[in-house]
Parts: C-alpha cells; sequence; structure tokens
C-alpha cells in the first residue's frame, strides 16, 4: 500500500481538490482495507474487494482511489445513506468492516488546531494527524452479496415488456405476469419532458 501523503496527492488529482473530505476517505478506506489484511487493492487483491459508500461527496472519491473500486467494475456500491461511512467486503474470506466518521471529530479537529482560522485547512491536518480511534467508528459486519452483485457477473439480460430496455444484473421487478423495469414499475427517478 502506498503512504497516506501518496493517496492524497492520487485522491487529490482524481477530485480535482484536497479537502478534509479528501483526508478522511483517503484514511477511511486504508483502515478499511488493513483490518481485512488488503494489501494490494489495484494488483494481486483487485479482486477481492467489494466497497459500499453511503455518501455522494468528496469522501467517496477518495475511497475509490484507495480501493480500486469503481461503480463501472461493479466493485463499488452506493446506498445514498448521507453518512461519512463506507463497508469495505472481502470476497474471498467473507469478512466486512463498516467504516463510519465520528461526528466528535469535527470539534476535535477545532480543539486540535484552533490557530486556523479556515475550518477545511483546520480539518485536513487535524485528520491527518488524529488516531484512527479518534477519528472513526469501527464495526465488524455481514454483508450478504448475491451473486449478481460480484464484479464480472455475467447473467442473463431481460427486456421490459413495457419500454423495450433492456435490463442487467436481475434488476427487473415481476407484477402481474410482466417484466418490467424499476422505472416503469413506479420507481422512476426522472418523468417524461
Amino acid at each position: 500500500m502506498k503512504t497516506l501523503d501518496e493517496y492524497l496527492k492520487d485522491a487529490e488529482r482524481a477530485h480535482g481538490h484536497l479537502c478534509a473530505g479528501q483526508v478522511l476517505g483517503v484514511r477511511m478506506a486504508m483502515l478499511g482495507l488493513a483490518r481485512l489484511g488488503i494489501e494490494d487493492p489495484h494488483g494481486k487483491d483487485r479482486k477481492r474487494l467489494v466497497t459500499f459508500v453511503e455518501i455522494d461527496r468528496c469522501a467517496t472519491d477518495a475511497v475509490a482511489v484507495v480501493t480500486g473500486c469503481r461503480l463501472g467494475k461493479r466493485a463499488l456500491k452506493f446506498r445514498d445513506w448521507g453518512k461519512v461511512a463506507a463497508t469495505f467486503v472481502d470476497t474471498t474470506s467473507g469478512k466486512a468492516v463498516r467504516v463510519a466518521a465520528k461526528e466528535s471529530s469535527k470539534a476535535l479537529a477545532r480543539s486540535t488546531h484552533p490557530e486556523i482560522a479556515d475550518k477545511n485547512r483546520q480539518q485536513m491536518l487535524a485528520y491527518r494527524e488524529m488516531r484512527d480511534d479518534d477519528l472513526f467508528d469501527l464495526q465488524w459486519v455481514k454483508v450478504e452479496l448475491p451473486p449478481e452483485e460480484f464484479p464480472g457477473y455475467k447473467g442473463e439480460r431481460v427486456v421490459c415488456e413495457q419500454c423495450g430496455e433492456g435490463i442487467n444484473f436481475r434488476r427487473e421487478v415481476r407484477r402481474d405476469g410482466k417484466v418490467l423495469c424499476r422505472a416503469c414499475a413506479g420507481e422512476s427517478y426522472y418523468q417524461p419532458a
């Protein structure tokens, strides 16, 4: 694994700037990987890891940089819970660890570096220095992953009987004897204009 500084440079390049969320995300991912014993997430261990992120903010980009997990590789899973947290799943061992940023870390950052007026700079420095136990809650969890959630899964593709669009990875809804996509089944996030 790379050092914190190396990962922060990578995260800054990938995200476009360095901020407190990037520091949290890098440290969160490094801690999760260390606890699972995953040393080379971009190399020999790259197919062992699935990561669930719980927020669509800066920390998520940093988690992806460290873990190598990407949506397009089906190894990064997004759950929109609005929490600075991620769960790292070792698909080989079945072990999973959830790492969540402590809300108290913001106050601790203020008290650690009261001489820094800018909140982002204050948090960036403090989050680099703080102990893992002061920054994160860690919990061993169980995550059930059906076959269609694994990277590389090749499953049947079905067609929505209403709109005609293809549906992958068993995401169809079966209702009244029909195969429907989630949008046609009423779960749409968009409306025709």
